[in-house]
């Protein structure tokens, strides 16, 4: 073969270079594409990571609150179980023996008193972790009023609980009036006169839930109707709460 039919030869098998050439190029194209995808899918992340960081999350702050929390149950869900052992023993020994009927009652009453308010909290620490980063806040989770031994003397018994991740301590005040009637005309009683000047405002400072057992004194012929609470913290973006109950007075224990 000459140098002429070779070049010849070479020129017709020129249709399968270009074939060649686009499927190399349709294959570039479609690593660009999934390279952009990526691209996109980490910018994305990034994103949302940032915004989560500037809304105030904190990951290791969360899980460590989950596990200080969980250890809380722990102990909780331990104290339950002793004391309704010892309420059991306590039961048993009624039965046996009936001289000691008012004082193992009186012991059973204190301990039921005790797993009530361990449940409660028990469930509390439970809601907490269940909604982990929430909205910043104290919100009044339990309020009894009972009468003392002495007429117009009251007893205010409040429970304040956090609401969103308890990462600091929340401070603040707490105002309580009373509505009412007095001398046939409506009336409102502040704190400093239920308490006759010595308290202007109860404060409040906690992590997790503060109680409050506050006296109340009602002058004479005044009628009750209302009793109102209000919160007010020391931070300036967390709402002011303001709740009103009903006047009602429960036996003593």
């Amino acid at each position: 073969m000459g140098p002429v039919s070779f070049i010849r030869a070479i020129f017709a098998g020129g249709p399968a270079t270009p074939q060649v050439v686009q499927r190399g190029s349709r294959l570039r194209r479609i690593l660009l594409g999934l390279a952009t995808l990526l691209i996109v899918v980490f910018a994305l992340y990034v994103i949302y990571e940032l915004g989560r960081y500037n809304a105030g999350y904190d990951r290791q702050a969360v899980a460590q609150q989950r596990t200080e929390l969980e250890v809380k149950i722990e102990h909780l869900e331990k104290d339950n179980r002793e004391l309704r052992t010892r309420l059991a023993e306590l039961d048993t020994i009624r039965l046996g023996r009936s001289r000691e009927q008012a004082e193992v009652a009186r012991a059973m009453g204190d301990l039921q008193a005790q797993v009530a308010k361990q449940s409660q909290e028990l469930a509390f620490y439970r809601g907490v972790v269940a909604q982990g980063a929430g909205s910043l806040g104290v919100k009044i989770e339990d309020l009894r009023i009972t009468a003392t031994a002495q007429a117009g003397t009251y007893v205010v018994h409040m429970a304040l609980v956090r609401s969103g991740r308890a990462d600091a301590l929340v401070a603040g005040t707490v105002q309580l009036s009373v509505d009412g009637e007095l001398a046939g005309g409506e009336k409102t009683l502040d704190l400093a006169t239920l308490t006759g000047g010595r308290q202007q405002s109860l404060r409040y400072d906690f992590r997790y839930f503060q109680d409050f057992d506050q006296d109340l004194a009602l002058p004479p012929g005044f009628k009750p109707a209302h009793l109102v609470v209000e919160l007010q913290s020391n931070r300036h973006d967390v709402t002011p709460l303001s709740q009103t109950f009903l006047w009602s007075v429960e036996a003593s224990p």
